[in-house]
């Protein structure tokens, strides 16, 4: 592994005035945008930002798909102390605006195809019409090119680092802001993020990324953006079908990607010959995470790309292990050993540390200190212990301090790398008039690792066609990836005498093997 040690801590910015031609992006349509032009848009829109009254710690909320906007509040943001939530552009009105009011967002973006669904969903929160922008014309709405106009090309005066504040679901069902301290320093990428990269194979240089998940999830944006300050390009596809995905690769000579287990099964599922047709020798590293990955997936997509598959273990919090493809085919299953300045550690249920081999609940503290959930402190505390986090995992560490998981978070479904909580999906089944009980729990999927499945208790009046008036009623409510994709009717569920729900008697016709 390369020495780090004498690195310098990187800037877009300065990237982009040593090397000001280089091709920063690359978009869904093959549009191409160089490094000179992307640094003055987020200059400009760094300066009307805070021409429109924000100031340093204020929020700014996108609801926006890939694009270069999505990058241009990043970097503006980043350079001007400023906080920046970007919102899942599938959530459903009341998802939005609930997200948008507890990040106290000043300003928000949007693209014109969403003004529809977040113009009734800002009208819940407290930003006023003249801060509210769309990405393109709309009648009703500030036009986002109105944030640059009249603004010089310019690093803003006073330039401070800024943060990105990404929202995760709690077991409650409501979002968690992840809030991280301003550091009050300059803007520029620090060693926590170097170490990080350095251990997943990516380092600064030349090189060309590809974006194969939505940005506004935490890795994806993560390593996008990281990409940027190395110097690298950045791709954006259109699609995750395999075939298009490793025509992508070839054409632009791809380097590093983050994706989840769920395209590695898909491609490894397209016919041999098929995958022999592009040229994927370019890949030097492409991590996944966000989902277990069957240890037999992931020993055929290392014989497939060869010793560039990494993978690491974290969360929105942030990240504790990582592990090369090398280091897997030694311990398959694990997710790793502690980055740089990271330490796990397996609690019982007394919070008393465990010896190797013990299974127990997994804390860890990574490399970025001051971690909160935003205006929660009762939930920051109970996700802590002592200077150590969890995301609700269970695990175990083997004599070489090597993590294994195994339950990923108990009432948890991971659904092709995202997070769906089954309290959430419970609230709005249990709202609906011929529901007088609902669990909800993940089963076996073979494409998407787990699908969800709603096992209901009808009221005895309920009629037929319950299921399809329960998946109108949720699609209403929740965002496409969280309504249950079947439905199961029981005459009662297996609660306890104090009212506890027994997932685990729902979960065992479906994972006992």
């Amino acid at each position: 592994m390369p020495d780090t040690s004498q690195q310098p801590r990187l800037d877009f910015f300065a990237e982009a005035r040593e090397h000001p031609r280089r091709t920063a992006l690359i978009d869904e349509h093959g549009r191409a945008t160089s490094y000179e032009r992307l640094a003055a848009r987020a200059d400009r829109l760094a300066r009307g930002l805070r021409a429109a009254g924000l100031r340093r710690g204020d929020c700014v909320a996108a609801v926006i798909g890939n694009g270069p906007a999505y990058f241009e509040l990043r970097l503006a943001t980043w350079q001007t102390g400023l906080y920046f939530t970007p919102i899942n552009h599938h959530l459903a009105e009341p998802e939005i605006g609930y997200t948008v009011e507890n990040s106290e967002a000043a300003l928000v973006v949007v693209d014109a195809d969403l003004a529809p669904r977040c113009g009734p969903a800002l009208d819940t929160t407290d930003v006023p019409p003249r801060r509210r922008f769309t990405v393109g014309a709309v009648p009703g709405w500030r036009d986002y090119e109105e944030l640059f106009a009249g603004m010089p090309a310019s690093p803003p005066e006073d330039r401070t680092a800024g943060e990105v504040m990404l929202y995760t679901s709690g077991t409650t069902g409501r979002p968690k802001g992840v809030r991280r301290p301003l550091t009050g320093g300059p803007p520029r990428l620090g060693r926590y993020h170097l170490d990080f990269m350095a251990r997943l194979g990516i380092h600064p240089g030349t090189g060309t990324h590809l974006v194969l998940s939505p940005l506004h999830h935490a890795a994806p944006g993560t390593f996008a953006t990281a990409a940027l300050h190395f110097g690298h390009t950045v791709v954006l596809a259109g699609s995750r079908d395999p075939e298009p995905v490793l025509a992508l690769v070839e054409r632009h000579r791809v380097t590093t990607t983050f994706t989840v287990p769920t395209v590695l099964h898909r491609m490894l599922r397209l016919p041999a010959a098929v995958r022999a047709r592009y040229d994927t020798s370019s890949l030097r590293s492409v991590v996944h995470a966000g989902a277990p990955c069957p240890v037999e997936v992931k020993r055929r997509a290392i014989e497939w790309l060869g010793p560039v598959v990494a993978e690491f273990y974290g969360a929105t919090e942030g990240s504790a292990t990582a592990l090369t493809a090398a280091e897997w085919l030694s311990a398959p299953g694990s997710v790793g050993h502690p980055l740089p300045g990271a330490e796990v550690r397996i609690l019982d249920e007394q919070g008393d540390p465990l010896p190797p081999g013990e299974i127990g609940a997994v804390y860890f503290r990574s490399g970025i200190s001051g971690i909160e959930y935003f205006k929660d402190p009762a939930k920051t505390a109970a996700a802590r212990h002592g200077g150590f986090i969890t995301a609700g995992d269970v695990g175990y560490l083997d004599e070489r301090g090597w993590l294994f998981l195994c339950d990923r978070r108990t009432d948890l479904i991971l659904s092709g790398g995202v997070n769906i909580y089954p309290a959430e999906v419970e609230g709005v089944l249990l709202s609906h008039p011929e529901v007088v009980d609902a669990a909800v729990i993940g089963v076996p999927d073979e494409e998407w690792g787990q699908s969800v499945l709603a096992v209901v208790q009808p009221a005895p009046e309920a009629a037929d066609g319950l299921a399809d008036r329960l998946d109108a009623h949720c699609r209403a409510g929740l965002a496409g990836f969280k309504v249950p994709r079947r439905y199961r009717f029981d005459r009662e569920l297996p609660r306890t005498d104090t009212g506890k729900l027994s997932r685990r008697s729902l979960r065992a016709p479906y994972w006992s093997a």
